[in-house]
């Protein structure tokens, strides 16, 4: 019975590890903040109100209006590229990352 325990805990701690990364390519990004209330038209979003927002945190909208929020590192790595952007709305990005719940931990980001 300890066997199967620590077979049970080992592959509940591995399960994590084993998850794949995805893509996620021409999506809208969006404050925390905002996502509810921009979720019929992110690309309406402003990139000034993003940035006031930035405290929130940011994630994407997918297809299926599902809204993934960014982990820590995702966050500081959009403020930068939103921050270096002259574009004013229609705030796209290709990312890819782990989706673990509705947090996204971010690999790869890149304001469109």
């Amino acid at each position: 019975m300890k066997t199967l325990a620590s077979l049970l805990a080992l592959g509940l701690m591995a399960a994590p590890a084993l998850a794949a990364t995805q893509s996620f390519k021409d999506v809208p990004v969006v404050d925390v903040n905002c996502s509810g209330k921009v979720a019929d038209n992110p690309d309406a979003h402003t990139r000034e109100c993003a940035l006031e927002c930035k405290d929130s945190g940011f994630g994407i909208v997918t297809s299926d209006k599902k809204f993934l929020k960014f982990d820590k590192d995702g966050n500081a790595k959009i403020v930068q590229q939103l921050n270096a952007s002259k574009k004013a709305d229609h705030l796209r990005v290709n990312v890819t990352g782990d989706v673990q719940g509705d947090i996204l931990k971010v690999n790869t980001i890149h304001l469109e």
